[in-house]
């Protein structure tokens, strides 16, 4: 059996929660780079990386190769890689707002780039990933990026032109997600609950309600609903939501992050 060989550029946040899903894999061998030490030596002594003392030396020992640094940071990596780079490797970014045509100006112009956009849930397996080929990806790239990713959560592939739209809804979206769970969350130890309570009862239903919409069987507007009866409960706390135009802010939030996207290539 073949392994494949994947080398990380970068150790930080999402590269250990994707490391931590790609470890489970057989027949996979990770390697890894990371500027500083301490944190290769922490990724190393927690699972199954083989430490490189430099980014050429990645390239020496991976077939795909998974850019997992900082968009300002991506010139500069690409810089050193690109003398170790041939067109037996593939190129997979997680670098947020950074197209896969600067990807290929940097790299090579006939490099394999696929651009991946994943989120912080990784790390409980739970992820979202969306992903889209760059001008010399192969269909069997996206077929083995998308494998590589479901090791997290789920994946879905798109235009390139809508990356900058997942980046804002999916990428930052757990922010947004924690932000309002920390707020209902409030209003439940304000009505009585313990902060231990309340964080139960929100978070499970946040699982509980996205579960059901993930089914398929139903969209957001009718389960909500179903939830809803006249002069009910639901009914009052849904009054207030749409007194402060809740879902305006909500749309105008993932607008902003999905403009910042776009700024970031600029």
């Amino acid at each position: 059996m073949n392994h494949l060989h994947i080398g990380f550029i970068g150790t930080g946040r999402i590269a250990r929660a994707l490391i931590s899903g790609l470890s489970q894999r057989e027949h996979t061998v990770i390697a890894g780079f990371d500027k500083e030490p301490a944190a290769l030596a922490s990724i190393s002594a927690d699972y199954p990386v083989l430490p490189c003392l430099s980014i050429e030396e990645v390239a020496l020992k991976a077939q795909v190769i998974i850019l997992a640094v900082k968009p300002y940071q991506i010139a500069e990596v690409l810089g050193e890689l690109k003398p170790a780079l041939t067109d037996k490797h593939l190129l997979i970014s997680v670098a947020a707002g950074i197209s896969s045509e600067f990807i290929r100006k940097y790299s090579g112009n006939e490099m394999r780039v696929v651009r991946v956009m994943p989120n912080t849930p990784a790390f409980v397996g739970e992820g979202m990933t969306a992903l889209c080929r760059g001008k010399m990806a192969l269909d069997e790239d996206i077929l083995l990026a998308s494998d590589l990713f479901r090791s997290i959560g789920r994946v879905t592939v798109l235009d390139e032109s809508q990356m900058d739209a997942a980046t804002a809804l999916s990428g930052s979206g757990p922010a947004y997600m924690f932000h309002i769970l920390d707020s209902l969350a409030e209003g439940g130890v304000q009505c009585g609950l313990s902060r231990d309570e309340a964080l139960l009862l929100g978070a499970q239903t946040m699982i509980g309600a996205a579960t059901m919409v993930l089914s398929g069987r139903k969209s957001p507007e009718e389960l909500k609903h179903e939830v809803t009866t006249p002069g009910g409960t639901t009914e009052a706390g849904l009054k207030v939501m749409d007194e402060n135009n809740i879902r305006h802010i909500l749309i105008e939030t993932v607008a902003a992050a999905a403009a910042r996207s776009r700024e970031l290539m600029k």
